[in-house]
């Protein structure tokens, strides 16, 4: 049988390649399609989506505002909950008093990051868009404070940098919805039967991990660069739980709060 094969774009973080393991490395039964899969940065995959390179793509939640008029958000995939948020650091006490006055690097200027900082910090101007690690460096060498994301959440305290604000516990409080941080979606025009397909079989692929862990198979690890098992499994744990098998009412309506914030933020300039 000649299989449909479809380029599927996702980070090399453990998450990720947790929930797509099973999907493009044939672990399950995925019919008459084939995936190939395309690893890059998400600030990467954020552009390529604006750009609609790929069909099926891994991207922020706070570039879905732009490219939701070509692409069609799955139920499956997501990266959506509490205690989940990123965090904007500093290497001392004496910064956290005027953020504001800052240059403040953040990974991404379409990525979810950037428009929960902007919720919390909606006078901070002074930002410069790096990729997520390379944001610990430059706090550590003074440059200015950081928003970091991934596995920069559990590394930071140990190398002396100091926490200013949680900004996913900030969005959790002024919203009440939990943290929309990237999602997985695919262009409206693929044939709805297939769109549907490709989202059960992402749910399928997450459902197998979940059954086999906590072993962490060897493509989480060939791609988690020099991460320890330890927090791989903390990377994994954080990032993907029972929104991500479906999004749900929860889910779909902590989305749609983010997309309002988007038009609002932007709507003020």
């Amino acid at each position: 049988m000649n299989k449909q094969i479809i380029q599927i774009g996702f980070s090399p973080c453990p998450n990720d390649t947790f929930i797509f393991d099973a999907l493009v490395n044939n672990k399950i039964n995925t019919g008459n399609l084939s995936f190939e899969a395309v690893l890059e940065d998400v600030q990467t995959l954020n552009q390529w989506a604006i750009e609609g390179k790929l069909a099926v793509t891994k991207l922020s939640y706070g570039v879905l505002p732009l490219v939701q008029h070509q692409y069609n958000l799955f139920n499956s995939g997501s990266a959506l909950g509490r205690g989940v948020g990123p965090l904007l650091i500093t290497i001392s006490n004496l910064q956290a008093k005027n953020v504001e006055d800052c240059l403040i690097a953040i990974p991404g200027k379409n990525t979810t990051a950037h428009l929960l900082f902007s919720l919390a910090y909606p006078n901070a101007k002074n930002k410069i868009f790096l990729r997520y690690d390379e944001i610990e460096n430059f706090v550590l060498e003074g440059k200015g404070l950081g928003v970091i994301i991934h596995e920069n959440r559990f590394t930071y305290a140990e190398k002396g940098l100091i926490k200013i604000t949680d900004l996913g516990d900030y969005w959790e409080t002024e919203t009440g919805n939990p943290i929309p941080l990237g999602g997985i979606v695919v262009k409206k025009t693929m044939p709805l039967q297939i769109q549907e397909q490709i989202d059960f079989l992402i749910k399928q692929s997450i459902e197998f991990a979940f059954a086999h862990y906590p072993v962490l198979t060897d493509y989480i690890k060939t791609h988690a660069q020099e991460m320890s098992e330890d927090v791989m499994r903390s990377h994994i744990d954080l990032y993907v739980n029972n929104y991500s098998l479906d999004l749900g009412d929860d889910g779909k309506a902590a989305v749609k709060k983010l997309m309002e914030v988007y038009e609002r933020i932007h709507a003020e300039g």
